[in-house]
């Protein structure tokens, strides 16, 4: 399922200077990397292929720097050097934070001994590691519970980092979709994640603010907190935004988003 179209996130308080430049967003499954997926890797070539699309699309708007958002333990900005690990998901794999300046065709390291990331800041860090990134990149988590002041905060600590970033936003939906998802079925999840799709394609950061915590909680959302601080960067940085929602579905009963957002 893919769309697209252009929303208002508002007026900007920081006049000609553009903060913000583009965003994508992409899930976090670690069977997204193939060496994990074994077997299973062609199931998700599609989410993988439209992933990878929208990160090279988001470097080629040319940003200063890069931000790394996703869910973690705690809220706040990692320090690097760091390791995303796919370790516990069974594969002795890791990626280097920050990612490598050129693409890892021959593959990544062996984990070591750096403090690791969250399994959604490891899977961005992969995708950034298949693509060359000329710009520096930070990495912030957003915990679970995170407060609407907390995430306020966060999203205008992006605009202080960099003086044109771009965002790179992980996170997944509702994994109560069917009886075989890891949240086991609930009637509303169908309807949770059509509204975050419709959000995503119309570059909606108020339907994003809208969303939610307790009902989200309830889904099993993981994203919730990343599109959010998303939502906020956008809306701090004011004008037209056009999003385009280029994958949505719901593989292994959880549900899954890619999509850019641009200045219109």
């Amino acid at each position: 399922m893919t769309g697209s179209a252009r929303g208002r996130t508002g007026g900007s308080r920081y006049g000609e200077r553009v903060p913000l430049v583009a965003a994508a967003v992409c899930p976090h499954p670690p069977l997204i990397v193939p060496e994990l997926a074994g077997a299973a890797a062609a199931e998700l070539a599609e989410l993988r292929r439209a992933a990878d699309a929208a990160v090279a699309r988001l470097l080629a708007c040319a940003p200063d720097g890069l931000v790394l958002l996703g869910t973690g333990p705690a809220t706040g900005w990692i320090a690097p050097p760091a390791v995303g690990s796919f370790r516990p998901w069974g594969v002795d794999l890791s990626v280097p934070f920050p990612p490598p300046a050129v693409p890892a065709a021959g593959g990544f390291p062996a984990t070591t001994d750096a403090p690791t990331l969250p399994l959604s800041l490891a899977v961005g860090a992969w995708l950034l590691a298949r693509h060359r990134v000329g710009a520096p990149v930070d990495a912030a988590q957003v915990a679970a519970g995170a407060s609407p002041a907390e995430l306020a905060e966060l999203a205008g600590q992006v605009h202080r980092r960099r003086p044109r970033a771009a965002l790179l936003v992980l996170g997944d939906g509702s994994a109560c979709h069917g009886t075989k998802a890891p949240g086991y079925a609930d009637p509303l999840a169908g309807a949770y994640d059509d509204g975050v799709a419709r959000a995503l394609a119309d570059a909606d950061a108020e339907a994003l603010l809208g969303l939610d915590p307790a009902l989200s909680a309830r889904l099993k959302v993981a994203g919730r907190g990343p599109w959010q601080v998303l939502a906020g960067a956008a809306r701090a940085a004011g004008g037209d935004w056009r999003g385009d929602l280029t994958y949505h579905d719901a593989p292994y009963g959880v549900a899954y988003f890619v999509a850019t957002w641009e200045p219109a």
